[in-house]
């Protein structure tokens, strides 16, 4: 029932012109608002009669841990998930939208941290794909690519071929493209869900100009990032919410990041990496070394040890061959050169299979949580044990008693928020989700865990704990590797790191060494003694 004077709700089905013609007439009120909206996934109170609003011309950031309510709340306001409760008005238009369609026709466009691109398509393909262009009934693959290219221009992605492949591209430049895909339907409200976590420094930056001149252009963006400095340089306006709840909203720059922080955890914050203890490793046998490691042109001659107990981190600027060691290392490249030992003895790491193999028990913890670490639609037990299954089975028959017994240790030991251990893994937060991969790989007790950028897309409570996780492994005698694009996980987590430039490792910092300017002078190849000069720029990288 609608109280008197209520506007009765717009379906898409038909009417999406109507409300692209009534977006501007509304520039005194907010774009879009949500009044009273509230949404549960089984057990979880996902969002609780949540009021919000935007408005053109601003960016507003969502703030929150992983599991707030953010995600959900946007993926309402795009057509993905239905509300159980409340009210949106799109220009002073109350609407309802069946699907992500309806509400890109009416002008709401969305892009997520998952990527909804079609590798074996081009790029060109995949802009176009809702609505391509066509000739005498066939699809005009040259106005295409026009369409694409100046989508791509208008992302600050005019670099990328529209008709390559994209599969063909880093994770980073199909970000690009997602991002390109969006612009290409002309939205009146942006949305952008930890769209920047997987892009280099120089995508960063790109993708900032565009927003910045698509708010001067009037455009309404809600931008959600666990990045303060992003949030610090981009924003307008702020919401903060907390267990499903909007808690405040406030103009940007008016809250110290200390603030908002404790208003998204619900308690004092206090951003402490653990203890590093002080013991002398130099005598201790490497649990992992190379020895000349090469491949093709991403590796060249990579020589470097890790022992039980140590955290080594891997700096540099993005793509310099961090991933590649990574990768070489779980034995997921072909034609590594060089000798690779694990305690001193030499090893052939051929698969993945090989390299997990007992004897030498190392773990991957990938990039890409969606597509390279879990089985979304599976269940949060199936992804959990996955890895293990060895090792709760007897005669390839999987014990229901050891697989139970290993899932509760696992959501205990890593404080794994879910509703039960049989829904879909796909339903739990990215934080939460990440706590899944490792978890994954911990059941087989590695002795050599190496790390892909683990804290991309989470939350800061989240990062704590694995914080406090990855330091207790290496305590408890793991040998860890950790790669990160963030120069204060490198800092505050690190024994030493290795500082790789095009492919080599150019220096290797420990214990004071291990500053802000070391890291960045190093990532540029520049001696220390020029160190003063290039930290004038430092802001830009």
């Amino acid at each position: 029932m609608m109280r008197a004077g209520a506007l009765a709700p717009v379906s898409f089905g038909s009417c999406s012109a109507i409300l692209g013609a009534r977006f501007m007439q509304a520039v005194s009120g907010p774009v879009l608002e949500t009044i009273g909206v509230s949404k549960r996934f089984g057990g979880v109170q996902a969002l609780s009669n949540v009021d919000f609003a935007c408005r053109s011309g601003r960016i507003h950031a969502l703030l929150g841990e992983n599991g707030a309510g953010k995600s959900t709340l946007i993926k309402i306001i795009a057509g993905v998930v239905q509300r159980d409760a409340g009210r949106m008005l799109l220009g002073g238009e109350e609407v309802v939208f069946a699907t992500p369609r309806e509400a890109s026709a009416a002008g709401i466009g969305c892009i997520f941290q998952e990527l909804s691109l079609m590798p074996h398509l081009s790029v060109a393909d995949n802009i176009c794909i809702t609505d391509p262009p066509r000739r005498w009934g066939f699809i005009d693959g040259r106005a295409q690519r026009h369409i694409a290219a100046d989508a791509l221009a208008r992302a600050g992605a005019e670099d990328i071929n529209p008709s390559a492949p994209v599969s063909s591209l880093p994770l980073s430049r199909r970000q690009m493209v997602e991002i390109a895909k969006s612009l290409a339907r002309d939205p009146k409200l942006l949305i952008l869900d930890e769209a920047t976590s997987a892009l280099t420094a120089a995508d960063v930056t790109r993708v900032f100009k565009v927003l910045k001149r698509l708010r001067e252009e009037g455009l309404a963006i809600i931008y959600i990032s666990h990045r303060m400095s992003e949030i610090a340089e981009l924003a307008d306006d702020c919401s903060v919410f907390r267990n499903g709840q909007h808690v405040a909203t406030f103009p940007a720059g008016t809250k110290s990041n200390t603030e908002v922080v404790e208003m998204m955890i619900g308690r004092e914050y206090s951003h402490a990496f653990p203890p590093k203890p002080k013991r002398d490793l130099r005598g201790v046998q490497p649990a992992l070394e190379t020895r000349g490691l090469s491949w093709e042109s991403a590796l060249r001659d990579v020589s470097i040890a890790v022992r039980p107990g140590e955290i080594l981190g891997l700096g540099g600027l993005d793509g310099q061959g961090q991933m590649e060691m990574l990768l070489a290392l779980f034995g997921a490249l072909s034609g590594v050169g060089g000798e690779t030992l694990v305690e001193g003895r030499p090893v052939t790491l051929a698969s993945p299979q090989s390299a997990k193999a007992c004897g030498i028990g190392i773990a991957l913890i990938p990039e890409d949580r969606k597509t390279d670490g879990l089985m979304l639609p599976m269940s949060v037990r199936d992804n959990l044990t996955f890895a293990a299954l060895d090792s709760i089975s007897t005669a390839g028959i999987v014990s229901s008693r050891a697989e139970n017994a290993a899932v509760a240790d696992m959501v205990k030991l890593l404080g794994i928020r879910m509703g039960a251990a049989d829904d879909a893994v796909g339903t739990l937060s990215g934080g939460n989700q990440q706590k899944v991969v490792i978890a994954k790989w911990l059941l087989n007790k590695p002795g050599i865990i190496l790390l892909n950028d683990p804290t991309r897309g989470i939350d800061v409570a989240t990062k704590q704990e694995l914080y406090q996780l990855l330091r207790r492994l290496a305590d408890e005698g793991a040998a860890i590797i950790l790669y990160s694009t963030d120069y204060y996980e490198l800092i505050g987590c690190c024994d030493r790191v290795a500082v790789f430039y095009d492919g080599q490792i150019v220096r290797l910092l420990e214990g004071d060494q291990i500053t802000e300017r070391a890291l960045i002078a190093s990532a540029l190849n520049i001696s220390t003694a020029d160190q003063g000069d290039v930290l004038l720029g430092e802001a830009s990288l």
